[in-house]
């Protein structure tokens, strides 16, 4: 039976909300959007045909999923759409609003219980026969993660593991372990991580592939059939949150990309998947044992579809509100088991509100943006909830805007140039952002040429920082916040340091108590900003 909805509830906020809100208008379909507190000024609620506010600041308002139903019946929606992040994945979720006689814009309850729990994910991708990377088969304690750390030694691999949230995505709750002595912070950041940014804890550990390729395929399925919308390569990241996507990958050979994508339909397919979904694997092409292995599914819209739109000329949203309105694959045009047409390439650079120090750490940015200005022009997509005069709250995720440079060529230094120009011609401030970083990074010969791996960031550090100054808009001068110490005395009493949180932060932890003697660069506490916590 298909559907004809009327009226959507849009269960976000930021640029995934306004980009929803874009989508419902251009369906003809009404949107009802909702605000925490501190989002009473979003442009996503300035868009919407409707907006109401919640009674909480930050994400805990986005993540009451009670509240959240409540104002869609009130609203008279036919449906709600929780695009990424905060409740997209939660299974509970989504069975409450069927409860409530509400469409809920993704995956089944049952699918999304699956793939939410990452362990159970590895499960199915075994059974249909993709490798996996060796790893518990559940949530495990710190000591259970203690021991699988020291059987990868004891095996003679390469020391090293991943902990992962059980639940959610994006990054979040995740760290990779060198050392065994700092396992510890690791199980307990993830695990805090998870619980504040999806609700649910738990976490897993799997064996760490260094110098990898990040590789996912873009599925949609109807609940019967399943096709391949095109691949992403989502290779250069810091410290696990993607910076750069492309799509196609630039770099991945025909015959490799033939079998992830196959590997992928098989998953899917396998629980007759409903909606949009990105199914994600590392590559190491080199690798003759183990060349790819799969990581996990996200069962929901993914942040870089944008790119993957640019390529095939589809839009990801209408289909993913297509299919849940009862329709199937053919009557949208899509060919089951098959790989949408791709033309050129397509490349998202992540604007953030940040800086990172020379320890690769991100450094939230505060401010209220005094300028933002961005570009446009051929084959140039920017999505974004910024404008000028804005103050984003501290309390989400630090992206500011998407933006997106895409060139029919089938040469990829043409759709790299077109990233350069347009790179160039953003103009922002008031507060601190990437674009330095990320400007050195499309410099890098690296790039140009692809021979990168997800830990490229990490290692270049150094020389991307450097390079990154002659991109400051004061050239030779570190952002503020890095200039500051983060211990200073009070001027009018010399005699009691004040420690200084370096960013606009929420203490979540205090470890030391009035009299403590502590060494120089002791942890004292824990901040949590843009939802991912850092050490004070």
């Amino acid at each position: 039976m298909t559907l004809a909805f009327k009226k959507i509830l849009i269960a976000n906020r930021g640029e995934v909300a306004v980009r929803l809100v874009r989508a419902l208008r251009d369906l003809g379909i009404a949107s009802v959007a909702v605000h925490a507190r501190d989002d009473a000024d979003a442009l996503h609620v300035q868009l919407a045909d409707a907006a109401v506010a919640l009674d909480a600041t930050g994400p805990s308002a986005y993540l009451d999923g009670a509240r959240l139903i409540d104002i869609a019946r009130a609203q008279g929606c036919d449906a709600v759409h929780p695009g990424y992040g905060f409740l997209s994945e939660r299974a509970d979720f989504a069975q409450a609003c069927a409860d409530a006689g509400l469409v809920f814009i993704g995956p089944t309850p049952e699918q999304l219980a699956l793939f939410g729990d990452k362990a159970r994910a590895r499960q199915l991708a075994q059974q249909c026969d993709v490798p996996v990377m060796p790893g518990s088969s559940g949530a495990v304690t710190l000591a259970q993660a203690q021991a699988f750390f020291a059987q990868q030694a004891a095996d003679g691999e390469q020391a090293g593991v991943m902990v992962k949230a059980i639940g959610g995505g994006g990054g979040r709750g995740m760290r990779a372990v060198l050392r065994i002595d700092e396992l510890p912070e690791a199980h307990a950041r993830c695990t805090s991580e998870a619980r504040a940014a999806f609700g649910v804890e738990g976490v897993y550990v799997e064996r760490l592939m260094r110098n990898a390729r990040h590789i996912e395929i873009q599925v949609l399925g109807d609940g019967q059939a399943v096709a391949s919308l095109g691949e992403r390569d989502c290779t250069l990241q810091r410290r696990f949150q993607k910076l750069v996507e492309i799509a196609p990958s630039p770099a991945l050979g025909a015959e490799l990309k033939a079998r992830i994508t196959q590997a992928a339909l098989r998953i899917a397919q396998a629980v007759g998947y409903r909606g949009l979904g990105t199914f994600e694997f590392l590559v190491d092409e080199q690798s003759r044992s183990l060349p790819y292995v799969f990581i996990e599914a996200n069962p929901r819209l993914q942040v870089e579809h944008t790119v993957t739109e640019a390529v095939t000329g589809l839009d990801l949203v209408q289909l993913q509100i297509g299919v849940l309105s009862g329709r199937t694959l053919a009557q949208l045009g899509i060919e089951a088991d098959k790989t949408a047409a791709q033309r050129g390439f397509a490349i998202q650079w992540r604007i953030n509100a940040e800086t990172l120090d020379a320890q690769g750490h991100a450094r939230p940015a505060s401010g209220t943006l005094s300028r933002f200005d961005l570009p446009s022009g051929p084959g140039v997509r920017v999505d974004t909830q910024g404008y000028t005069g804005l103050s984003p709250s501290p309390h989400y995720d630090t992206l500011l805007a998407k933006l997106i440079a895409h060139s029919p060529s089938p040469d990829f230094a043409d759709a790299l140039r077109r990233s350069r120009r347009a790179l160039d011609e953003c103009r922002i401030e008031g507060m601190a952002t990437n674009l330095p970083l990320l400007r050195a990074i499309g410099e890098r010969p690296e790039f140009a040429r692809q021979a990168v791996h997800t830990r490229f960031v990490e290692e270049h550090l150094a020389d991307l920082l450097a390079a990154a100054q002659k991109f400051e808009p004061h050239p030779g001068r570190a952002p503020a916040h890095d200039r500051a110490p983060a211990v200073e005395e009070e001027a009018d009493d010399p005699s009691r340091p004040v420690v200084k949180a370096p960013m606009a932060a929420r203490l979540v932890q205090f470890e030391v108590a009035v009299g403590d003697v502590l060494p120089a660069g002791a942890q004292i506490g824990v901040l949590e900003a843009m939802k991912m916590e850092h050490l004070l």
